[in-house]
């Protein structure tokens, strides 16, 4: 099958390409390279422009009219460069978003799996959630997110009265980790803001020490609980999005008793680990000891959450199969290769 992939040269678009590859799967990458190297892109069929142009989307389609789908990753994601630039997260995010499902409906393209977030959720007592739980976005970018969820529903809904009904799964992430196995892409960022690429710039030097940002939230060690996934997990779960994305609409029928077009599904662990707890089994697993420090809770954080994953179980048949210090391991394999695959390719972003 073939398929459209925004944002497929980024971290988790140039992993689910190499995952969808390995099932038999053709990716037509069309990314800006705002961010993105053009070393993952490798030897892709690569299309270099923005999703808020229509020109090359159909473009794309009329040199690729068998494209069955569209994985839509391409956006800003940086939280606290969210919160000190809003327009250009709402541009891009929403805008941008908006203006490629018109023209996805326009060529007559029904199937869309959107990179969603789990940081729409609300952080409940328990800290867990499930696809009905309470939504409580609170920086630009999952606002972003929830905005741009909402928008795909809306036009989703509006298509049922069309000849090309279109459907969308929005992936909702919790915290990708970790990098491909095979090293063929992984976290590219110099200054990366997510909290393993913070621990790994401190172990390398490249940052003075690591501070854990909030120490009194109401969880069993008083630091942010998240749900820490495998970026091939993650990827895997994209695959298993595009193979049952039929089936997966059904499933949701049966449930409900009738017809649905947008479905939301959360792609976790299932399992908690606070941030107190991801720093101690870096530190055990990092040859060189990082200093931890304390800091406040930054702009725009919260508790966090971990996901409930039986909707994944159930309609896709997928679930996470790699643990914490699996991504930490390739997180560090990764690490000792990075320079030489950033540099293999003169043109790096960013």
């Amino acid at each position: 099958m073939k398929i459209l992939i925004t944002g497929g040269a980024g971290f988790i678009g140039s992993t689910t390409c190499s995952a969808l590859e390995n099932a038999g799967h053709v990716p037509v990458v069309l990314d800006s390279l705002v961010s993105g190297p053009r070393t993952f892109l490798r030897d892709r069929i690569f299309y270099h422009g923005d999703i808020a142009d229509p020109a090359i989307v159909r473009r794309i389609f009329t040199e690729h009219p068998d494209i069955a789908a569209t994985i839509h990753f391409a956006a800003r994601i940086v939280v606290t460069e969210s919160m000190s630039m809003p327009a250009l997260y709402y541009r891009e995010n929403v805008v941008g978003s908006l203006t490629l499902f018109e023209t996805l409906h326009s060529l007559g393209q029904t199937r869309v799996i959107f990179s969603s977030s789990a940081a729409i959720y609300d952080s409940p007592s328990d800290l867990v959630v499930n696809e009905n739980s309470p939504l409580r976005p609170l920086s630009p970018y999952a606002r972003s997110k929830r905005m741009t969820e909402e928008m795909l529903e809306d036009l989703c809904a509006a298509s049922q009265e069309t000849g090309t009904p279109m459907r969308a799964i929005a992936l909702r992430y919790f915290n990708p980790i970790g990098a491909d196995p095979q090293l063929r892409s992984g976290p590219y960022i110099p200054d990366p803001t997510h909290i393993l690429g913070r621990l790994m710039a401190a172990a390398q030097g490249r940052a003075d020490s690591f501070n854990i940002t909030g120490t009194d939230y109401a969880t069993r060690d008083g630091t942010g609980l998240r749900d820490y996934i495998h970026i091939w997990d993650l990827a895997l779960a994209h695959v298993a999005a595009l193979e049952g994305f039929d089936g997966a609409f059904e499933r949701a029928a049966r449930d409900s008793n009738r017809d649905g077009f947008f479905l939301p599904i959360n792609v976790g662990t299932g399992n908690g680990v606070t941030v107190r707890e991801l720093v101690t089994a870096f530190q055990a697993a990092s040859p060189t000891p990082v200093q931890v420090g304390e800091a406040p809770r930054r702009p725009g954080d919260s508790a966090g959450a971990y996901a409930d994953t039986t909707r994944a179980r159930e309609y896709l048949g997928w679930s996470a199969q790699l643990s914490v210090d699996e991504a930490m391991g390739s997180a560090f394999a990764w690490e000792a290769v990075r320079g030489a695959r950033l540099t293999a390719d003169s043109d790096v972003v960013g």
